[in-house]
């Protein structure tokens, strides 16, 4: 697949003060961490809140023009964007890596939402808008399992391609390494994608953290589907489709939730609870500068 898809939209409020520098070369950099709630219903009837913070990233002369505008911890505003992908070499020893999204707008909105205080003095919105959009190749034949609780789970590798022209007119690549979460019916239905496979996926962006052998801290975001479309390899090939999961879009579905609520207990995720504050789901490492995408 010569280009894949790669759309992020998010309603949420500034955890706190968003930043602006400069790379050594001169490159504006406006940072911002957006925090919301997803409310869904679990899979025992019960209504649930699941928070998230998202950094978001504004490069070049636009990154400026956002800065002028003085927004600060607490106000409302709208992203679209795309899910950037960066690694790069640690000060420790090994590679790195984060996932955090790239944006092309921002707009402050026009109302004040119910904020809520968490834990790390950040704060975040009561509700929002979470969703991301992708297509790309399936990186490796995923493998169907099983909780102790019986939900089915199938993780995706997923390989997103962006082109670009640099600012001398070159043509310049990048892929996008995303996991991807599937769970219970869902799994199920798309157990036999293999490796290769192009896919549409809609979902939401979810954090996750946890801690390493060494006893550190280490936080990543991946995408949790709500719905996947298994597309044709390419006409001249002339494989058709996999069958699809019909999974109505715009419905959040949350880890261990089910549609049709009749599923088993979920999965627990205490790292996404009520709990997750804004120091959880972000990483404050950041990958040089080299690796910014222009």
């Amino acid at each position: 697949m010569a280009r894949g898809m790669n759309h992020v939209f998010l309603i949420g409020v500034l955890a706190r003060e968003p930043e602006l520098r400069y790379t050594p070369s001169g490159t504006a950099v406006f940072e911002a961490t957006i925090a919301g709630e997803d409310h869904i219903i679990g899979s025992d009837g019960q209504p649930r809140k699941l928070p998230w913070y998202h950094r978001v990233s504004i490069l070049g002369k636009p990154a400026e023009w956002q800065a002028e505008r003085n927004l600060k911890s607490g106000d409302a505003v709208m992203v679209e964007g795309s899910v950037e992908y960066s690694q790069w070499d640690a000060p420790e020893g090994g590679k790195r890596s984060m996932v955090r999204v790239k944006a092309q707008r921002m707009e402050q909105l026009g109302y004040s939402p119910e904020l809520i205080q968490d834990a790390g003095g950040g704060v975040r919105m009561s509700g929002g808008m979470n969703e991301v959009i992708l297509i790309g190749n399936v990186t490796r034949d995923p493998e169907l399992r099983y909780t102790p609780a019986g939900d089915a789970v199938l993780g995706l590798g997923l390989a997103v391609n962006e082109t670009w022209n640099d600012r001398q007119g070159q043509k310049q690549e990048k892929t996008h390494w995303i996991d991807v979460t599937l769970w219970r019916e869902l799994a199920e239905r798309m157990k036999d994608l293999r490796k290769g496979d192009p896919v549409l996926v809609q979902g939401r962006l979810t954090n996750e953290s946890w801690t390493d052998r060494d006893g550190n801290k280490r936080n990543t975001t991946k995408v949790e589907a709500s719905r996947v479309e298994a597309l044709a390899r390419g006409t001249a090939q002339g494989t058709p489709a996999r069958n699809a999961a019909p999974t109505p879009a715009r419905e959040p579905v949350a880890a261990g939730a089910s549609r049709s609520r009749t599923a088993a207990p979920a999965r627990p995720a205490p790292t996404r609870s009520g709990g997750l504050d804004i120091d959880q789901g972000l990483d404050d490492h950041f990958p040089p500068d080299e690796d910014l995408p222009f």
